[in-house]
C-alpha cells in the first residue's frame, strides 16, 4: 500500500499560523489522506498539524533576541530537517520567517523534497542578491503581493500571486463619522497617528506627528487626533512623549476601528499603510531614523517607494516624506489635501478601490491549487 502524502509546514508566528491553518484546510479538500507536520499554532493544530515544537519557541523579534537565542533555533532547525528526510515528506511549505525556513529548504531539496515558501521576503527592497539562493532552493514561492510576482519573474522564480489576506478582512470606510459615532468620538473630523510598532519609530516619529498635528490647527481648526498604539508598552511610551497640555489622545488595541474612523491619516511606513488603503483613507507617509541606519538601509534599497499603496500601483499614489523630506511644514501641507481637496481624496478612494479588488483573491484556495501541481508535477 502506497505511503500517504506527507506535507511539513512551518509557522514562526500568529500571522503565519493563520495562513497555515487555511491552506491545511484546502489541501485537505485535496488530499484527505494527506498528513501534515511541522510547528504551527493552535490554528494549524486544530486543522491536523502534528506540531514538533511549540511555535512560541520561533517567534523572536529585534536584532538581540534572535542572537541570543541563535543556538537553540539552529538546534530546532537542525532536529526539523532530520525528522523531514527521516519520514520523508513529500512537500515542505515555509511560510513566513524567512530566515529560518529558506534554511531548511536549502537543506531538503536534495533530498528531492518539494520545496515552496509562503509570503515573499522583502528581497525586491534590498539585499536582492538573495534571489540567487531562493532560485537555486525553492520549487515554488508564493506571494501576497502582485509586484512581488513580477519581480521573481524576471529572475525565473516559479511564482505564483495568491492575493492578501487582508483584503478580505477589511472593507473601505464609507462614511468615518458614523465610524467615529460608534467609537464614541463624537461626529469632529479625525486625525489618526499610526507612529510605528517599535520603540525606536516611535522615538523618532511621535514628536514630529505631535508637532504636525499642532501646526495643522493653523489652517483647520476644528479636528481632533487620535493615537493608535500597537501595544501597551507603546502606548506608554506614546503618552510619555505627549506634553500634559496635548489635546492628542492615545488609544491601544483598537488601530483598524480608528483607521475606518478617521478621515485622514499621518503613518510611518509599514504593513499598516496597507490596511490604510483598504479602508479607504487618505494618507501620508513618513519615515525617520538615526542617520547611521538610515545611511545604510538608503544604500540598500532598491525600490523607488518604501509605502504598500504606492508599490503596489506601480507609482507614487500617496505622498512619501522620508528622513530629511519629513519636516513638520511639508508633513502639514501634505494632511491639508487629505482635509481640503474633496477631488484629490475621491480619486485617491477609487484608485484604492481597484488595488483593494486586485488582492481580494480566495489565498487559501489558489496557495493549495498551486502547492497541489507542484506536487503533479513531481510525480
Amino acid at each position: 500500500m502506497d505511503s500517504p502524502l506527507r506535507i511539513a509546514l512551518v509557522a514562526g508566528e500568529a500571522s503565519g499560523d493563520i495562513l497555515g491553518s487555511g491552506l491545511i484546510r484546502q489541501l485537505k479538500q485535496l488530499h484527505p489522506q494527506a498528513e501534515f507536520v511541522g510547528v504551527g499554532g493552535p490554528l494549524m493544530k486544530a486543522e491536523g498539524l502534528h506540531s514538533l515544537f511549540d511555535m512560541d519557541r520561533l517567534s523572536v523579534m529585534g536584532l538581540w533576541e534572535p542572537l541570543k537565542r541563535l543556538p537553540e533555533l539552529l538546534s530546532m532547525r537542525r532536529s526539523l530537517i532530520r525528522r523531514f528526510r527521516e519520514l520523508p515528506v513529500d512537500l515542505f511549505v515555509g511560510i513566513d520567517s524567512p530566515d529560518f525556513n529558506l534554511g531548511i529548504a536549502a537543506a531538503l531539496k536534495p533530498y528531492g523534497i518539494a520545496t515552496a515558501h509562503y509570503v515573499s521576503p522583502s528581497v525586491w527592497a534590498w539585499r536582492q542578491g538573495r534571489v540567487k539562493g531562493i532560485r537555486r532552493n525553492l520549487d515554488l514561492m508564493l506571494t501576497l503581493l502582485p509586484f512581488e510576482a513580477e519581480f521573481y519573474r524576471q529572475y525565473e522564480v516559479p511564482v505564483e500571486f495568491v492575493g492578501h489576506p487582508l483584503a478580505s478582512q477589511i472593507t473601505a470606510s464609507i462614511n468615518p463619522q458614523a465610524q467615529r459615532c460608534q467609537l464614541g468620538l463624537g461626529d469632529t473630523p479625525m486625525l489618526l497617528l499610526l507612529p510605528g510598532s517599535r520603540g525606536s519609530e516611535v522615538k523618532h516619529l511621535m514628536p514630529l506627528f505631535e508637532r504636525t498635528s499642532e501646526e495643522l490647527r493653523r489652517y483647520i481648526p476644528n479636528f481632533q487626533v487620535r493615537v493608535a498604539a500597537a501595544n501597551a508598552q507603546r502606548e506608554k511610551q506614546i503618552n510619555e512623549l505627549l506634553d500634559d497640555s496635548s489635546q492628542t489622545r492615545v488609544v491601544c488595541g483598537q488601530t483598524r476601528e480608528l483607521i475606518a474612523a478617521s478621515d485622514a491619516v499621518l503613518a510611518a511606513s509599514g504593513t499598516t499603510t496597507l490596511e490604510v488603503m483598504l479602508s479607504g483613507r487618505p494618507m501620508v507617509i513618513a519615515y525617520k531614523a538615526d542617520a547611521l541606519s538610515y545611511a545604510i538601509i538608503s544604500r540598500m534599497l532598491r525600490v523607488p517607494w518604501v509605502g504598500l499603496p504606492n508599490l503596489i500601483a506601480g507609482k507614487s499614489l500617496v505622498p512619501e516624506l522620508i528622513q530629511q523630506d519629513a519636516r513638520i511644514e511639508s508633513l502639514c501641507d501634505a494632511l491639508r489635501r487629505c482635509f481640503e481637496d474633496e477631488a484629490w481624496v475621491h480619486s485617491l478612494q477609487q484608485q484604492f478601490g481597484l488595488l483593494s479588488d486586485q488582492l481580494r483573491q480566495p489565498s487559501d484556495q489558489l496557495a493549495a491549487a498551486a502547492l497541489n501541481r507542484l506536487l503533479q508535477q513531481r510525480g
